[in-house]
């Protein structure tokens, strides 16, 4: 299993970074499967399923000359959990706000009225690649995760700005729609495995989400047989069998010498090495697999970047209210939304992580590889995205959530060579804070608000992120 490193990402050291599968920056590799697998039984994956319902013009609740107001009245739907604002235009921002309020799942409770956070173009793919050329990208606000509900109210009004010839209205995006996703329904708890909350910086034992062919879930960690995979679940798992068994819901952690002692058996064939290269210890990863992705909705193929220089921590704008075994389901709604609402070719972050310190893996492509994501607009080369799912401008994080992303970092970074207390440079793809083109000197861990203008990754995350490179440092022992 140690040779994965000379063979799928290189040898990460001081002197040099060799990765003899490195693929050049914006190239899309074709899905690493044995196609051979394309006839086993096709079984279905955790369902799920997304409404998508016009807004109407709410023209009797607004006083003549006021600015455009769209959204829908009180009604029911069917069940969902998650919900967004997605227009035609994936350059037209929504000036204005967006406000809901939902009825919980069988009762006749409503909500308060809650609002989405409109300003999203920041996340997302960079500007003239192929998947933001695509056609199919949207406009959107963020997702909100709302529970289990059967019932939404929702209300869109314009801002109204003043230009020099005085007052104006400003229009709202055209084809404006409300998303409501269902992720599926959440997998029993196998035997053995917790949902309460940790002590910090301890995960929990969070249930995989990818039922075995008689209905029930596989233990943590365990091999799903081959054929209970789709070609497609082959693909995503294939390119992590460096690290489990194809079909695994999990890959397990190392301790820091067992992460080392692969490093060093790699650097034996690469001459240039001069000495061992910081790392990590490699945390537990919650697999694709593990936390129900359904591979058909993404693009077949993977898309890579030259390297990982940097991270950048964002917060995932869908509220705190959610428990640690729900999390799957947050993710999955969140996929969903990436990929069948907002248009985009996968999951746009690289790693998310709960507020319970589970580490999930996110766009597919493998988790020791440079996945490029779609996470921070103008730097998405050469960089990975994390997303502690949950807001954090006015919340604090768990301290086992930030524990997490220092010890993903020390890990991942570590493979590429690189220090988490550094600094790093990065060419912008272009963003409203620096330019296409410009060269930019960023922390090596980097707060989302460090590329572009935005409130991402929340107030309170943000100022975690200096202890943060500390802890990852150490890790690495630095």
């Amino acid at each position: 299993m140690r040779a994965y490193l000379a063979t799928s990402i290189g040898v990460a050291c001081t002197a040099a970074l060799v990765l003899p599968l490195s693929i050049p920056p914006g190239a899309v590799a074709a899905p690493q499967a044995a196609t051979s697998r394309s006839t086993a039984p096709q079984t279905t994956a955790v369902p799920g399923s997304t409404q998508s319902l016009p807004l109407s013009d709410l023209a009797s609740r607004r006083s003549p000359g006021a600015a455009p107001e769209r959204g829908l009245a009180r009604r029911g739907v069917s069940p969902f959990s998650l919900l967004g604002v997605v227009w035609d235009d994936a350059d037209a921002e929504l000036h204005g706000s967006v406000q809901v309020r939902t009825r919980e799942l069988g009762t006749h409770d409503w909500s308060d009225w809650q609002r989405l956070e409109t300003h999203s173009q920041e996340h997302g793919a960079d500007l003239g690649t192929k998947e933001r050329d695509s056609g199919t990208v949207r406009g959107a606000t963020d997702p909100l995760w709302v529970g289990g509900s059967d019932g939404v109210e929702i209300r869109v009004r314009a801002t109204e700005r003043l230009d020099e010839s005085g007052p104006s209205r400003s229009l709202l995006p055209q084809g404006l729609r409300l998303e409501l996703v269902d992720p599926g329904k959440e997998p029993p708890v196998p035997t053995g495995t917790t949902a309460g909350s940790p002590a910090a910086g301890s995960p929990v034992a969070v249930p995989p989400a990818g039922g075995s062919p008689a209905g029930g879930s596989p233990a943590a960690g365990e091999r799903v047989p081959a054929a209970a995979m789709t070609a497609e679940d082959a693909a995503s798992s294939a390119v992590n069998a460096e690290f489990a068994e194809l079909g695994a819901t999990e890959i397990t952690a190392q301790s820091k010498a067992e992460t080392e002692a692969d490093l060093a058996e790699a650097a034996e064939s690469d001459q240039s090495a001069a000495r061992r290269p910081y790392i990590g210890p490699r945390p537990r990863i919650i697999t694709r697999r593990g936390w129900g992705a359904d591979e058909r909705l993404r693009e077949k193929q993977f898309g890579y970047t030259k390297t990982v220089k940097a991270a950048f921590v964002h917060h995932s704008g869908t509220g705190n209210n959610y428990s640690c075994r729900q999390s799957p389901s947050v993710l999955r709604g969140i996929y969903r939304y990436h990929v069948k609402s907002s248009g985009w070719r996968d999951l746009g972050y690289n790693f998310a992580i709960d507020k319970c310190g589970n580490i999930y893996e996110g766009r597919a492509g493998g988790v020791a590889r440079p996945v490029q994501g779609a996470h921070t607009l103008g730097f998405n080369k050469n960089s990975m995205g994390i997303a502690v799912l949950g807001t954090y401008s006015g919340s604090n994080p768990r301290a086992a959530a930030t524990t997490a992303v220092a010890r993903l970092t020390a890990w991942k970074l570590g493979l590429h060579g690189i220090n988490p207390r550094g600094k790093v440079r990065l060419t912008s793809g272009g963003s409203n804070k620096y330019k296409k083109g410009a060269r930019v000197r960023l922390n090596a861990i980097s707060g989302h608000r460090d590329g572009f203008v935005t409130d991402c990754p929340g107030a309170r995350l943000y100022r975690k992120l200096g202890t943060t490179r500390t802890s990852s440092a150490r890790y690495q022992g630095r």
